[in-house]
This record gives structure tokens, C-alpha cells and sequence, in this order.
């Protein structure tokens, strides 16, 4: 083995020995939606960034800070509880054009592939649903803390990710041009343990 690869693998086992820290453990980690939240940026007409959030959402995921990239991700959102904070608006992204809530309820996210870069960094590749579209998308994750809530005593980790997706790549192309189709998309997670 060259020195070079042994440095290599040296290297990512250690970067993610912080993670194995005492209290931490492996197991299947159901999200909080009260401490989780999920919102997304949009382009209107150059002059702001429309900001929207989804209100109702749910979700699994297995984690191991020993084996990260054997860890797994489930999520689904309702469409009809995404809000942009007008009414009016709301209700035309539920319409065919956008959305189509009446014959997609619900977006998804399937992760199935994790890579460690750091410590405290890595991705999550998976699969994205959308209006019946399935994409592939990767984000990008910060690994926040795991430990135990001192209020419940249960046991949390905690992830910031972050990616972009075009809207037009799941068949939302209304007024391209004036709305953007670049969509960014920020993320936070709690997951408590399932006992």
C-alpha cells in the first residue's frame, strides 16, 4: 500500500472519529418537526427572492457516526402545507402548473448515498420526487451535534444542508423568465431516537 493511500485512508477514518465521541449512537432517528424546519429561495423578477417554507413534513433516518455512509434518509412533504406567506400565491403553486397537489400530495426525498468530507461536512446523494419527477440531488450537509436534549433527556443529532435544484427539471416552467428556475433550498434537522 503507498504511502500516499495509507495517508488517505488515515485521514478519512480520523475525520470522522469526532463523531464516535462518548454518547454517541447508532440508530434510527425520527426528524422534530418542531426544531426542524425546511424553506426554499426563488428569483421574482430580479428583485427579490421570494422565500417559502414547508409547514408539514416528516421523516426517518439511520445514523452511525462510526459508519456515516451506511446511514439512510426518508423524508416526505405535504405540498398543500408549503406557504410563501400570500394566499393568493399559495394557491396557485398547488395548480397544474406548479405543483399539482391534487395529483402529487407529497414531495420526497430517499437518500442513498453519504459521503464524510470532513468532520463536521459531507453530502447526501438521493433521490428527489416532485410532481411525479424523480431527479437525482445532492446536498450538501453539516453535521451540527449529537447528544442528549437536557430538557427530555432524549437523544438528538443535529444537520444543516443546503442544495439547488431547477424547477423546469421537474416540469415547473411557468413564467420562466420573470420567476426563477434556480430554486435554493435550506435545511435543518432533529432527530431524536427512537427508543
Amino acid at each position: 500500500m503507498s504511502k500516499l493511500l495509507r495517508a488517505t485512508l488515515l485521514a478519512a477514518t480520523i475525520a470522522w472519529l469526532p463523531l464516535t465521541a462518548e454518547g454517541a449512537a447508532a440508530g434510527t432517528f425520527d426528524i422534530d418537526p418542531v426544531h426542524s424546519g425546511i424553506a426554499f429561495f426563488i428569483d421574482h423578477l430580479g428583485f427579490s427572492q421570494v422565500i417559502g417554507i414547508a409547514k408539514e413534513f416528516s421523516g426517518s433516518f439511520q445514523f452511525d457516526a462510526a459508519r456515516p455512509a451506511e446511514s439512510s434518509l426518508d423524508v416526505a412533504v405535504k405540498v398543500a402545507g408549503i406557504s410563501t406567506n400570500n394566499s393568493q400565491r399559495d394557491g396557485d403553486i398547488q395548480g397544474a402548473d406548479w405543483f399539482n397537489a391534487t395529483e402529487f400530495p407529497q414531495i420526497t426525498f430517499v437518500g442513498h448515498e453519504f459521503k464524510a468530507a470532513d468532520a463536521k461536512s459531507g453530502t447526501i446523494t438521493g433521490d428527489l420526487t416532485i410532481a411525479g419527477v424523480t431527479k437525482p440531488v445532492t446536498l450538501d450537509v453539516t453535521f451540527n451535534k449529537e447528544g442528549q436534549n437536557p430538557w427530555d433527556k432524549s437523544h438528538v443529532v443535529g444537520f444543516s444542508a443546503r442544495t439547488s435544484i431547477k424547477r423546469s427539471d421537474f416540469g415547473m416552467k411557468a413564467a420562466l423568465g420573470m420567476i426563477g428556475d434556480d430554486v435554493s433550498l435550506v435545511i435543518q434537522v432533529e432527530g431524536r431516537a427512537r427508543s
